[in-house]
Parts: structure tokens; sequence; C-alpha cells
């Protein structure tokens, strides 16, 4: 992609038509009427066209006539031609003979070049082809922009506003419908995809709302009003949230460089300590890169380990107030909504480094330990899982109930193989097994069974949560100690990719493209995503460039490209790499080289709230849902990126050309201001860059 071109016009075409035609009327005016006439008079007097080649072909095998007549007798029937009884027969067979065979040279001469003609013509037709497809949608395109032009206020009916209830609101998570139906014991929050999930209407933010502050600044201190959130929720959430959250008037601050910090570093280099490490600088030379954080509160043990190049992924129940997902979002930080509760997370399995768990409210033993299943099944081997529970500190066994319940966890663990570590205060570290014969030694009936390959499957898009051990009939079962360790793991070797059916070649032409499709975006972007937006007083300007880009979402990740051009161009960012299930699954690949992501059906709502990401990007994500079966339209997919897009927001889509021009026709229904970008490397294909507007809520 270079810079925009401008829009071709297909009237320098017609001026060639036109100027052809001019030169062949003034040729025809030229000539004198008396010439006209004569050539009128040649052709009344000129004898008929079939009649002249009839005459034309007898006398060319017969220009004798004379003989040809005499040839008949009187009753009309011809003696033969051809008897050989007079020299002169003989001379008129020679030249007879001669004649035909000039005449079948002529013919085969003239098959030869009308073969050599059509094959030629047959050649470039796809070149013709696609000049006349790119000059007619070229024509549709400025007929739609001089239609809009003539319309005026008569356009597309734009989308209206949905009600005040749906400014937190995400579909699928209806827990009052839920209960309705019969869901209940926390089977309520979990997530309920219809027909009737889908929200035709424009998502409006809080009215005091405020865009958010620059990173880093924004990971410390957010806008209170714009999340879900009062000031007693603040106050009466857990002791540890306590000790890393300050309100102060409007803002909600998480100071970094504050006392209140000192309880999440400490947390976190007591769990490196109890893995044997030095501190928790040393978790990449251990091999942990990916952290999947349950119940993650606001984010902040994640906000740490992101200081130590740790990626950690938050997931947490809907909320329809307070939410962890939300506010962990609005710090810049990764997160999702996810729950244990009836089915498998949508990662595949031998997804994370460490799976973390700090009062998180997950009832471990409970169902047969089937969510400690669920935790064995995403954990790599040689990966931690880090339980801090009131239940594990050594005052707390004194009671029956507790001492049952960390009886019941401590065995199934054990079970599952996994080797506790350490255990300290209310934290527990275990580590599990890089041996897969560990599971043949056990006892038999001692633990869950191995799964089948039918139920090991990579693409547990919801599934049922099943009671049987995963991931280990996969080729990447690899322990985390072997693997290469980051920022080199970003870059997998062959024999790595081999396992996922890619070829070297792919990923570096991949890289090369998105190399230069980055500079492209960010050059693109760049004087209009500098901000000015206010600072927090004594805060110092922050280095150049001011980018309000954080939380990116790229909607057809593929092999997760993006994501790797824009770590490699130094952009402070984290994407959300999701991989459409209409297409080919290579989540596996992009959680092996140390990003984050998720399986999603884009005709459903993304497990999110609204407001919750800087950029959305799809390049072929059009393309792949019209080849699907239509089980939604391409409204609905825009109407989806609209309640995801934080306001001032982005979106990129990057697809063949008459599905751009349909998307700039959406774009406009739900006001963004959108213009379309030529991409010179291939006129088949054109960029839609769109920006949702900041619509404030009127006042009642």
């Amino acid at each position: 992609m270079s810079r925009p071109l401008q829009r071709s016009s297909i009237s320098g075409g017609g001026r060639i038509v036109e100027s052809s035609r001019d030169s062949w009327d003034s040729q025809m005016k030229s000539r004198s009427p008396r010439t006209e006439k004569e050539d009128v008079d040649r052709n009344r007097s000129s004898p008929d066209h079939t009649s002249l080649s009839l005459r034309f072909l007898v006398n060319l095998f017969f220009p004798d006539n004379s003989s040809f007549k005499s040839g008949l007798t009187d009753n009309g029937f011809g003696s033969d031609p051809f008897n050989m009884g007079s020299s002169r027969s003989r001379q008129n067979l020679t030249l007879l003979f001669l004649r035909i065979s000039l005449v079948l040279i002529v013919i085969l001469a003239l098959s030869g070049s009308l073969w050599w003609t059509i094959s030629i013509s047959t050649s470039s037709r796809g070149y013709i082809f696609r000049g006349y497809r790119r000059l007619q949608e070229q024509l549709i395109s400025d007929l739609s922009d001089i239609g809009e032009l003539s319309l005026g206020a008569a356009r597309l009916t734009e989308l209206d506003y949905c009600s005040e209830e749906s400014e937190n609101h995400v579909p699928c998570f209806n827990i009052s419908q839920n209960l309705e139906l019969g869901y209940s014991d926390g089977n309520e929050y979990d997530r309920q995809c219809g027909h009737g999930s889908r929200q035709s209407c424009l998502v409006v933010p809080p009215r005091n709302y405020r865009v958010p502050l620059r990173w880093p600044t924004g990971r410390d201190v957010i806008w209170i009003a714009n999340v879900k959130i009062t000031a007693q929720e603040v106050l009466s959430s857990g002791s540890l949230t306590k000790r890393m959250m300050m309100l102060e008037e409007d803002q909600i601050s998480f100071r970094s460089d504050s006392l209140m910090f000192d309880g999440v570093e400490d947390y976190s280099h007591q769990i490196a300590e109890m893995i044997g490490l030095r501190n928790e600088s040393n978790f990449i030379q251990a091999g942990v890169r990916t952290v999947l954080d349950i119940g993650c509160g606001y984010g902040s043990f994640g906000a740490h380990l992101f200081s130590k190049q740790l990626l950690t992924m938050c997931i947490a129940n809907y909320e329809a107030s307070g939410s962890q997902v939300q506010l962990t979002l609005e710090r810049g930080l990764p997160a999702m909504i996810g729950s244990f509760t009836l089915k498998q997370l949508p990662y595949p399995s031998l997804s994370f480094d460490m799976v973390h768990c700090a009062r998180c409210g997950i009832d471990w033993d409970q169902k047969d330990g089937i969510f400690l299943v669920e935790v064995d099944r995403v954990l790599k081997p040689g990966g931690y899982f880090v339980w801090t529970s009131p239940i594990t500190n050594a005052q707390s066994l004194r009671n029956k109930q507790d001492q049952k319940k960390w009886t019941i966890v401590h065995n199934f663990a054990e079970n599952l193989c996994w080797d506790m570590l350490s255990q300290q205060e209310e934290t527990v570290v275990w580590k599990k097994t890089s041996k897969k014969d560990c599971y043949a030694s056990r006892k038999s009936g001692s633990g869950p069974p191995i799964c089948s390959k039918g139920q090991d499957v990579e693409t547990p898009y919801y599934r049922p949560l099943q009671l049987c051990i995963g991931g280990t009939h996969s080729r990447r079962w690899v322990p985390i100690e072997r693997r290469t360790t980051w920022p080199s793991r970003s870059k997998l070797n062959s024999s790595e990719l081999e396992i996922h059916g890619v070829h070297p070649e792919e990923i570096a032409e991949d890289a090369i493209n998105w190399n230069s499709a980055v500079r492209n975006y960010w050059s693109l972007l760049s004087p209009l995503i500098f901000s000015d937006h206010p600072k927090r007083p004594g805060d110092e300007d922050p280095s150049p460039p001011f980018n309000m880009l954080r939380n990116v979402l790229d909607m057809n990740a593929r092999f997760g490209g993006l994501n790797s051009a824009l770590l490699d161009a130094g952009k402070t960012v984290w994407v959300m790499n999701v991989v459409p299930t209409s297409g080919p699954n290579y989540l596996p690949l992009i959680l092996d080289r140390g990003f984050v992501g998720v399986l999603h059906d884009w005709c459903e709502a993304f497990p999110t709230y609204p407001r919750t990401y800087d950029m959305v990007h799809a390049e072929g994500l059009l393309s792949l849902q019209t080849s699907k079966q239509h089980r939604c339209t391409m409204l609905d997919l825009f109407a989806e990126i609209d309640r995801l897009l934080r306001p001032e927001g982005w979106v990129i889509l990057h697809d063949t050309a008459s599905l751009i021009e349909s998307g700039r026709a959406l774009a406009t229904r739900l006001k963004w201001d959108a213009r379309v970008v030529e991409l010179e490397s291939n006129s088949d294909e054109k960029l839609l860059v769109c920006q949702k507007p900041f619509f404030k809520r009127q006042q009642k």
C-alpha cells in the first residue's frame, strides 16, 4: 500500500472514442457529393454478390465455359468430363489438379492464421476482462458518488441510537433472560447467543465519557465515568484490590510510583521465588511469556507483568456493573469475558504458559474437578498454575470445611500429574508435567482419563466442558523450557512451523507484506492520531508520538502478521488476534508465537463491553464472510464493529474493490467518516479507512 491515489476517470477512454469518430466524420464530409453518387450508382449496377461468388468458383475450376457446356447432352445429363482420351483433356486435368492444390494451400494458411488469432485473444481475455471489470467498478463508484451528492438528506437511512440501558450491555449475556429460562447456580452468567442477541442500533457512550489518557498514563489513571463502577463498589472490593486502587475526584488511579503498588510487586516476586527464580524478571528465561489471569480484578497483576515483557489475558464473568473486564480494557490491557461454568474457553489446548487465580471465585473442588481439567487443557506442558485463596492458608485449614476443599483440590492436582512446587501463606504453585508417560503410571481409576482424538480438538468454540485430559495427541506437546524464549519466540523456526503445516517462506513473505503495510498504515493515520488530550497535573509531556492507539483488534489475524509487524515497528500496542471459525484455524500458531488470541464467529457478538478498542482491523474478512453461508449481513458486522470501537477510534478494512465500495456505503449509515484508499500494488483491492465520531448523548 502506498499513498492514496486519485481516482481514475473513464472520461479519458471516452475522449479516445470521440476523437476517432470525429476523424472518420471529417473524412466522410471531405468527399464530394459526386463521388457519393457514383458509389451509389456503382452499387446499384453491380450484380448480386451470391451470383458473383458462384461465377468466380466456376471460372476458377473451369476457365473455358464452352468446354463445360459441351459436356452436357441434349437430355441435360453430363458426359464424363475426365475422359483421358485426348491430350487437351489431360492438360485440363493437370491444371485442375494444380488449382485445387492451390486452393487447399490457401485454406490451410487461412486456418492457421485464424487459430493463431484465437489463441492470442484467449490468452489476453483475462486481462481484458479484468480491465473491463475495473472500469465497470469505477463507473459504479462514480455513479454512487454522484447519487449521494444528488440525494443529499434522502440518502441511505442512518442507524438509530440505542437506549441508555445499552451503554454497557454485551449481547449474548442477558442475565435476567437466562434466569427466566431456568439457569441458576452461576449458569445465568454464561453466554447464550440467539437470533435476538444482535443489536441494530448505535451504542452511545455515557454522558460524561472522555477519551482515555495516553499510554502509559492511561494504564495507571482512568476516567471513572468511562466504566460502570461507583466509588462504593471500589471501596467494597477485595482487600488486594483496595491496596491497588485510589479514588481521586473523577479518576481512578493505579499509581505505579505509589506505595499502593508495592503489594503487586511483592506478590509477583513471591511467585517467582516459589518457582525457583530469582525474581519476576526471570519469568521469560523460565519459558513463561503468556499468562491467563482468571478473575483478574482490575488487571493490576497483568499491568505489572507487562513491564517484564509478559502478556496477560484477563478473563472474568459478565458483570452488569463493576466490570473487571471493562476496567482492565480501559487501562489498555488484554481482557475478554470468559466463564468456566458450562463450556470450554475458545482457546485450543496448550495455549498458555501460566494460569493464575487470585481469589477468582472459582470453586475448584466442585463438579468432580472439571474446572481444574479445563485449566490443564489450556496449560502448556511444564506450565504453572498459581492459586491464591484463604483456603490454602494454614490457619484456614483448621476449619474442617476448608480442609476438605483443600484436600480435594490437592489430590486431584496430583492425579492430573501436577507437581506442587511450593506453598506460602495463601499461595500455592503447581507445575504441569512435561512427560506423557506420567498419565500411564497413575493408579487405575485415580484420575480423569485421556481424551480420545475425537474429543481432543483444537477448535473448542464454546464446547461443553469435558472430564478428560486434552492436548496429549497434539504435535504441539512441547515443554515450555524447550521452547524459544521471548522475543525470539515470535519468529518460529522451520521445525516449529512444520508442526502447523506452514512453510518458512510463507511466514517470511507474510512478514515483509505486513511490515510494509504497518508503515503505510502509520503514515496514513499519523497526522490524525496525534492528540493533545489533557494530562494529569504534574506529569511531563510524553515523548512523541503521542499515540492514542493501544488496544487493537485484528478480526482475521491469520498468522498474526499484523501483531508481529507492530511489535517490530516498536509500537506500544497489544493485539487481540481473532481467528474466525469460518476460516482456517491458525490460532495455535499465533499462541505459540507468544501472542494472545481467540476463536470467534463474527455472526455473533464479541465477548467484550462497548468502547473497548482503539482500532479494528480486518483483511479479507468481508470476502471470507460472503463466501460462507449467509447467517448475517454486512450491516450486522459493521454494527458490531461500531459497538466495539471507542469514540474517535479507527477502522481499517482491506478487501476486494467491490466489497470495499459496499462497505463505504454502510459506513455512512453508521455515521462514520470514511474514505477509500487505492492500492498501487493491487488495483483489484482497496482500503476502507474510517473514524468513528464522538457523539454525546443529549441531555434531557
